[in-house]
């Protein structure tokens, strides 16, 4: 391991591979970050506790553990209620009586079901078990979490490379005026749109290589970055691995590849990642961060 202060410029389109802090300390910093990023993955209404997915139909959806509903939940009472997705696009749910479900908490008899777009999407709990609503490019569906989920409960833990301070890169920052726009697909076949501010160019190994941050949520105080690489597949998930990264400064871009994590899908069937885009599959491999999950199954 090194024990000097590192520093790795490239000169070639002004980008440079750079540590700008010891390497005891850099490395302290990443497993502290990992540490942090496994507690949220694990925890009790993390995306390790996820235990279906349920897309509606318009109109009234049956829901229940019954074999006879639209909805048939893995885990819950055998009538819980019925879902309306309504011609004024609004979702209302209305509970069966002795279901013995909340909503938000309280016994209420029936409610508007507010999606993931809002900062408190309308929350069904039943036993140990909830859902809520998604909505994904006009995709209404059902998220439905349980922290007894065998996900959860037999997590076999995170591989991750050794850290390494050549990774945590200074790309040069080259804006679009206007902003773009990428086109992402997800597992679920849909698109979504994201706005590209600018793109990161950076060098590895002689070679230069681009890669295009979006702006995940308007407001956002991070660029990021769906990325895939020549270990996809292989070491790494094949679909995509992430990584934030703080705004541009000074005309550069830090993108730390130390920090890249698998998506939720890479643990669970039950949720609706994006893939890497064409512009961001790397010729190149990127031997920093998380590894793939040793205990998918799906």
């Amino acid at each position: 391991m090194l024990r000097t202060r590192l520093f790795l410029l490239a000169a070639m389109a002004g980008v440079a591979q750079v540590s700008a802090m010891p390497s005891t300390d850099y490395v302290k910093q990443i497993e502290q970050w990992r540490t942090q990023r496994l507690a949220r993955l694990t925890a009790p209404d993390g995306w390790l506790s996820l235990i279906g997915l349920h897309w509606l139909k318009p109109g009234a959806n049956t829901v229940g553990s019954a074999a006879d509903s639209d909805v048939v939940l893995s885990k819950g009472p055998a009538h819980l209620g019925t879902i309306t997705w309504g011609a004024d696009g609004k979702v209302r749910i209305a509970l069966a009586e002795g279901s013995g479900a909340l909503i938000d908490g309280k016994p209420l008899a029936s409610a508007e079901l507010l999606d993931d777009g809002h900062d408190a999407p309308t929350r069904v709990s039943f036993g140990t078990a909830s859902f809520y609503l998604i909505d994904r490019e006009g995709r209404k569906g059902l998220r439905v979490k349980d922290p007894e989920a065998p996900t959860r409960t037999h997590f076999l833990g995170l591989d991750d490379f050794p850290v390494d301070p050549s990774w945590r890169i200074e790309a040069k920052w080259i804006p679009f005026e206007p902003a773009r726009t990428l086109e992402i697909p997800t597992v679920i076949g849909t698109v979504e749109k994201y706005p590209v501010p600018g793109k990161a160019v950076f060098e590895r190994d002689g070679r230069t290589y681009e890669i295009l941050p979006v702006i995940e949520v308007p407001g956002d105080k991070e660029l990021f970055v769906i990325f895939a690489d020549r270990t996809s597949g292989k070491e790494t998930y094949g679909a995509a691995r992430f990584l934030y990264t703080p705004m541009p400064k000074d005309g550069r871009l830090v993108i730390d590849f130390n920090k890249a994590y698998n998506p939720p899908c890479a643990f669970t069937p039950y949720a609706t990642c994006p893939l890497a885009p064409p512009e961001n599959r790397l010729d190149l491999r990127v031997t920093a961060g998380e590894k793939k999950y040793r205990g998918a199954g799906h």
